[in-house]
């Protein structure tokens, strides 16, 4: 099997497949909206879709350290902002199926009008950012934190884009003001294994194995400024990155 994967045939049966795939869940999850609600549509569909994937394209995946988390995160009862290193096109549906609690991701508000992952993430509350100009993009972010306050966890890339290289681009400051605004602890995580799995520049699956590694949460109010908390939740990533690999 993990041969036939490993062919060009295999790689265009996972392309079709994918794209025959996305839609029909995508129409699952809105046709469960009126049953379930919203966000309980797409977090019961959603993470089984992102499980399925991993297997049928041989990606397995391990989370690990999430049992030191207090409990509060570990049952959803305490919103957080988990932040990850950001290596490929495939972890956010990898974290979807890995964390154990719903998280949505914050997305430029241009996404909400795609097809099919505009629907998707309308329906998961993914929390839109508008980005056309400082003024509303610092009115955003006070609109994200107080639906983070409500009770909503998110994910954030902090660098803002997938690395090339394997090597940490900067962090961008949004997420950190966001994490003080909002008043909640950063989880920080590393999300390792994408770049074998999908390459940069790369349209071609391969089986390989991800590891999400989560670290002990980060207390913005235990920080003297953002330039500090971003310094700490960077420092802590990165061992974690590096302990991970060393795993794969």
């Amino acid at each position: 099997m993990a041969n036939w994967r490993n062919t060009g045939w295999g790689a265009v049966v996972m392309v079709v497949w994918g794209a025959l795939l996305v839609p029909a869940v995508v129409i699952g999850i809105l046709l469960a909206v009126p049953f379930l609600g919203r966000r309980r549509a797409f977090f019961t569909i959603g993470p089984l879709y992102a499980r399925g994937m991993a297997w049928f394209c041989r990606i397995p995946f391990a989370l690990r350290g999430w049992e030191r988390l207090p409990e509060a995160i570990r049952d959803g009862r305490q919103p957080v902002i988990f932040m990850s290193n950001h290596e490929s096109q495939m972890d956010p549906p990898i974290l979807i199926g890995a964390l154990p609690v719903p998280a949505v991701y914050i997305a430029k508000k241009e996404v909400k009008y795609l097809p099919f992952v505009g629907w998707a993430a309308w329906v998961a509350g993914v929390i839109f950012i508008d980005r056309g100009d400082r003024e509303r993009a610092i009115k955003s972010i006070h609109e994200a934190a107080n639906e983070i306050r409500g009770g909503k966890s998110v994910v954030i890339f902090p660098e803002g884009t997938r690395s090339r290289t394997g090597d940490m681009l900067p962090f961008k400051k949004g997420g950190f003001a966001l994490a003080i605004d909002a008043g909640v602890p950063i989880v920080p995580m590393a999300t390792v294994g994408g770049r074998e799995v999908l390459p940069p520049g790369s349209a071609r699956l391969r089986p390989g194995q991800y590891v999400v590694a989560v670290g002990e949460p980060v207390a913005p109010s235990d920080h003297a400024d953002r330039e500090a908390l971003m310094t700490e939740v960077r420092g802590r990533i990165q061992v974690l990155v590096t302990e991970a690999r060393s795993t794969l």
